[in-house]
């Protein structure tokens, strides 16, 4: 606690004139030795004086217990504004922190956003063509399908007839065949080469099957 200055009050006058007071400033002493000081006048003076020092006193003390707790509850909000402040600046760099931490969560799930969609990307280009050539494929091996039946029915009209075909007829045929199906394997026709290859084979076990002649 702050010294706290002090005053005394002297009086004098009569019955017919107004009493005058004059105030003579202490020197700063701590509150206790005022009311002190103010209590023993007290007893010095006349009745009403006395109160007067007494009511000064029990003011002067008074007053200290409201500056005592004045600058206490000053203390106390300026640590709690302290605190308050050391708490804000805490959760500011935590909060920038965090904010970072965000931002760079935000560009890793922007780039693996992108790596994504460019691998759906190619994984769709990719079926797009394969399911293109099994589409392709299966319209081929369709149409494989078909002319081999064609072919099985023509060599199975092929085998019905070989009886009354001479053996030289046979072996030319064979022969024609084997030139046919060189021809279409250099131009990359593979259905006609397959065709030529088949009517081959038709020929040759139309002459494996054959019978020499003379005998039953």
């Amino acid at each position: 606690m702050s010294p706290v200055g002090t005053a005394v009050i002297t009086t004098s006058g009569c019955k017919r004139h107004p009493m005058s007071a004059t105030v003579v400033t202490l020197p700063p002493k701590s509150s206790s030795e005022t009311t002190d000081f103010l209590r023993r006048m007290a007893s010095m003076v006349s009745e009403r004086n006395g109160e007067m020092l007494l009511r000064a006193a029990a003011l002067i003390e008074a007053l200290a217990q409201r500056t005592m707790s004045a600058e206490r509850l000053f203390h106390e909000q300026q640590s709690e504004s302290t605190r308050n402040v050391e708490l804000r600046e805490a959760a500011e760099l935590a909060s920038d922190a965090m904010v970072k931490q965000v931002e760079a969560l935000r560009a890793q799930l922007a780039e693996v956003t992108a790596a994504a969609a460019a691998e759906r990307a190619t994984f769709d280009t990719e079926r797009g063509r394969l399911l293109g050539l099994m589409q392709d494929a299966e319209g081929h091996i369709g149409k494989l399908t078909s002319e081999l039946e064609t072919l099985r029915a023509s060599v199975d009209g092929l085998n019905e007839t070989l009886v009354s075909v001479p053996v030289e007829v046979l072996k030319l045929a064979r022969t024609q065949f084997d030139y046919l199906s060189s021809g279409f394997a250099r131009r990359g026709d593979v259905i006609a080469q397959a065709m030529s290859e088949i009517g081959a084979f038709a020929i040759d076990q139309a002459l494996a099957n054959k019978k020499p002649a003379g005998k039953a």
